[in-house]
């Protein structure tokens, strides 16, 4: 059974998704477990990383919806976020945190399980990668498809993802052993890195995203002939 947050102020706009979500399940054969918070204070205290879609309305006294997602997002960038607003301007910034979706009040059913069925799509994707971090809030939940690569630097994990920069203190090999099934690859004994993100491999330096990490000599064959066979195999 997933759990589905709904962060709304107005009993009315609650009541209206909550039915929804219902109809949803009947009509798909799902159940959910629904919990409601009325701001998003108290959302934030007692969040835990068991939600496979948070609704956040984004216009509520005392803390707004997107300022919420955007510490929501310090512990689980996995969790699918749709906002709720009732100006699509505001709905348009949902995307620099990573929202999969956003719906206009009021809400009508079509559009709502539309955006539902995707959201929980999109969950399920990184549910299959996610990995939990150690990082000095608290624990983070990250889709190791949104991890770019792995650095260390003086005992200090450096984990750079798309939109971010974890830093917690750690082994290298520890993490190569969690992230070895994800297909991650050495490419000397700072880098661990996700080839999804390899632009080019010149020489001894392998571009990641925007950065140019170094490969080590010893490391140089190792690294291409795993680099190769991930290609072969589809990635």
């Amino acid at each position: 059974m997933k759990n589905i947050a709904i962060v709304e102020d107005e009993n009315e706009a609650a009541e209206r998704l909550t039915s929804y979500i219902e109809r949803y399940s009947e009509q798909n054969g799902q159940k959910y477990r629904i919990v409601r918070f009325n701001n998003a204070v108290d959302f934030l205290a007692e969040y835990r990383s068991v939600y496979s879609v948070v609704f956040m309305d984004i216009q509520m006294p005392g803390k707004d919806g997107m300022s919420a997602a955007v510490e929501l997002r310090k512990t689980d960038k996995t969790v699918s976020i749709v906002f709720i607003t009732n100006l699509i301007q505001y709905a348009q910034k949902g995307y620099e945190v990573d929202a999969v979706a956003y719906l206009l009040k009021p809400v009508n059913y079509y559009d709502f399980a539309l955006k539902f069925r995707k959201a929980l799509d999109v969950y399920a994707m990184n549910e299959e990668q996610d990995i939990t971090i150690n990082v000095s809030s608290g624990l983070c939940r990250v889709s190791t498809d949104k991890l770019m690569y792995v650095e260390i630097v003086r005992h200090k994990l450096l984990y750079h993802l798309v939109d971010d920069v974890l830093e917690v203190t750690g082994v290298l090999q520890k993490v190569e052993n969690e992230l070895k099934g994800y297909g991650f690859l050495r490419c000397n004994q700072c880098y661990l890195v996700n080839p999804k993100y390899i632009k080019s491999v010149k020489g001894f330096t392998v571009t990641v995203g925007n950065d140019e990490l170094a490969i080590s000599r010893p490391r140089k064959n190792a690294f291409m002939i795993e680099l190769a066979n991930w290609y072969a195999g589809g990635g």
